[in-house]
This record gives structure tokens, C-alpha cells and sequence, in this order.
């Protein structure tokens, strides 16, 4: 088979993980990643991956696969490498290939961007090996919960094969792992995926975790099941950011969700601060300048320190802080007769 038709289909397949480069980690930038399995074809009963329903033996040497892409980097066609792997049989075998791979790049000379998949099963000298090699390593949970995970992927043991997993995963590697959730394929709802989210960051010490909005695929179980709205998988990354970038409790946040546990298409920090007073700019502390739509965690931190030197007396001086014009109508400038109102988050 031409090594040209191998590679592209072997990329085409890895296109179901989440990797977005504004996301990498800031000492790994990398303006060209390079995504691929090493092997295409998978024995695992994931309803919802279209790496299952094929049947070519799509598949590349460690040795072959770090040559091309060492090959592309020196001809500056890639900066950095996303390597996953189906798994068509044994997952040591599967995993020690990622591994392999991993480590012939290294032992080149390649000290770019790496980022090694770890996969469900793989034992724990596999996982500490890729976690000495790579700049980020990561196992994917796909679901929020063993029962939902059992509803689309009956052979993966949830506590044994991912949960286990993960956690020898943030022993290799704290605070530099990630994990994806498929959204919408298993029925779940928002509030699930919000639990789960929390738990991902304040108990497993997860850098980022990645939502995938479910697209069924022909020949796949769940072909005609209904596609995830793309904006539900928006609205879960602002949500997110809430709880990662904000520091914002779970129940504090799921104010946004409706009766039934899901999310509206708008975006969830607007929907929090509807019916509060303006903040006094000039007064606030920094969880209620954070509460304000338009200000980030950056944007409060400037206002704090622009306000030391003279008051904030308009819009002009929230821009310089880096302010976006929506956060107007949720602030104010201070007045000496009005009492300043505060909001604890």
C-alpha cells in the first residue's frame, strides 16, 4: 500500500480526538501538529467510532512513523506530534508501539511538542514511560460515568480500564494530562458532564478536559442517532472555563442548567450575572470583577492594578485594562453616596 494513501488515512482517523493548539501547554507551542494512529484499526466495541469499521490494514512501524515525521520536521511541515493508536489486538502491544514511537523521536533529537495517548489497559510502567517522554499524555473517559460509558462501549471496564488508569496517568504526569468526552452519544446530560468536569479538575488535577460533540457515523450502532449540536459543545467549554480558568464551584454554576439537566444556547456567565446590581469598578475584589461578562481573570487582575495607580472613570480606561465593550452594562464607576455592593462566589 503507497505510504501516501497509509498516512492519510491513518490521520483521517485520528481526527476524533480533541487537541485544540490554543490549548497546548505555553512552553510546547507548535504551529503545525501532526495527528495520526499508528494503527487504524480497533477490536473495541465503541458505538460511536468510525476507527471500528474499518477493515484495511492501516498500520505503521514506530521506526517508519518516527522517520516520516522526523523528515516533515526538519522540512518545517510539523512542529509537533498527537499519536494514538487503535487497538486491533492486545493493548501492551498497542500502547508499546505509542511508546516506542515516542521514544525513537527523543533518542533523534526531536525536543518538540509530544503528545502520547494512553490507552485503556495500558499497564503502568507503559504509563510512566510516556509520561518521561512526552510533553502531554493523555486517556480519554468518552463518557461521564461507568453507565454511560457502558451504554457505548461495553468491553471498557470504567473503573478499571479508564479510572485506574487516570489515575496512575496524574501520578506519571500532575497537572499535564488531559481526557475527552464524547458529548451527546451516550444520553447524558450537561448536569453528568458538569459533575464529571469538577471532579476532573479538583480531584484527578486534569489540565484540561476536551468535549467532542457526538457525530453519528455510517456503520457505526449509533448511525442514526441524532448529532450533538455543535453549540452544546461551545457552551460546555465556556462552562468550563467557569470552573478551570474561574475557580467556580459546580453548584454554583449549574444555576445555568434547566430542569432537566441541560444547557440553553447562550452563554452561561451572562446567564449568571442577569438580575444582579452593576459592580463598582473600583471597589469590586476580584471574585466580583470576575463575575462580570466581559472580564476574565486577566482583565480583573489589570483592573486591580490600574485602580492602585488613579480611579477607572470610563470606558476608555476598561479597554487599556483589556475590558470587552459587553461589560458596561454590568458595571459601574462608584459614586461617594452609594453604598458599594459585593457578590461572594
Amino acid at each position: 500500500m503507497p505510504i501516501g494513501d497509509t498516512l492519510a488515512a491513518l490521520t483521517e482517523a485520528a481526527g476524533f480526538d480533541m487537541s485544540p493548539r490554543s490549548e497546548r501547554p505555553p512552553r510546547a507551542r507548535c504551529g503545525r501538529l501532526l495527528k495520526i494512529l499508528l494503527c487504524g484499526r480497533c477490536s473495541f466495541d465503541c458505538a460511536y467510532c468510525g476507527v471500528r469499521t474499518k477493515k484495511e490494514a492501516y498500520t505503521l512501524d514506530p521506526a517508519d512513523l518516527a522517520g516520516i515525521f522526523l523528515k516533515m520536521h526538519r522540512e518545517g511541515r510539523a512542529d509537533g506530534l498527537f499519536l494514538s493508536s487503535g487497538i486491533p489486538g492486545e493493548v501492551d502491544e498497542a500502547m508499546a508501539g505509542i511508546v516506542e514511537t515516542g521514544d525513537i523521536l527523543r533518542k533523534n533529537g526531536f525536543t518538540g511538542y509530544l503528545h502520547l495517548k494512553v490507552l485503556p489497559g495500558a499497564a503502568r510502567a507503559d504509563i510512566v514511560e510516556a509520561a518521561r517522554l512526552a510533553d502531554r499524555i493523555s486517556i480519554n473517559l468518552e463518557a461521564p460515568s461507568a453507565s454511560r460509558l457502558s451504554e457505548i462501549a461495553g468491553v471498557k471496564d470504567y473503573r478499571q480500564d479508564i479510572e485506574k488508569r487516570q489515575a496512575w496517568v496524574a501520578d506519571a504526569m500532575p497537572g499535564r494530562h488531559t481526557t475527552q468526552l464524547v458529548v451527546g452519544a451516550a444520553g447524558e446530560s450537561d448536569a453528568e458532564i458538569l459533575g464529571c468536569m469538577e471532579r476532573q479538575y479538583r480531584r484527578v488535577g486534569a489540565a484540561r478536559v476536551y468535549y467532542s460533540a457526538f457525530t453519528p457515523l455510517p456503520g457505526t450502532p449509533l448511525q442514526r442517532c441524532a448529532a450533538a449540536p455543535l453549540w452544546r459543545q461551545h457552551r460546555l467549554y465556556q462552562l468550563d472555563a467557569l470552573v478551570r480558568a474561574y475557580g467556580w464551584r459546580a453548584d454554583r454554576v449549574a444555576d445555568v442548567l434547566d430542569e432537566y439537566g441541560f444547557l440553553a444556547d447562550a452563554d452561561p456567565k451572562i446567564l449568571l450575572a442577569r438580575g444582579l446590581p452593576p459592580v463598582d469598578v473600583n471597589a469590586a475584589p476580584y471574585p466580583d470583577l470576575l463575575r462580570v461578562p466581559g472580564i476574565g481573570p486577566e482583565g480583573a487582575r489589570r483592573i486591580l492594578a490600574a485602580r492602585q495607580e488613579r480611579p477607572l472613570r470610563s470606558g476608555a480606561d476598561l479597554r487599556r485594562c483589556g475590558v470587552a465593550h459587553r461589560a458596561a452594562e454590568y458595571l459601574r464607576f462608584g459614586d461617594d453616596g452609594v453604598q458599594t455592593t459585593l457578590f461572594a462566589f
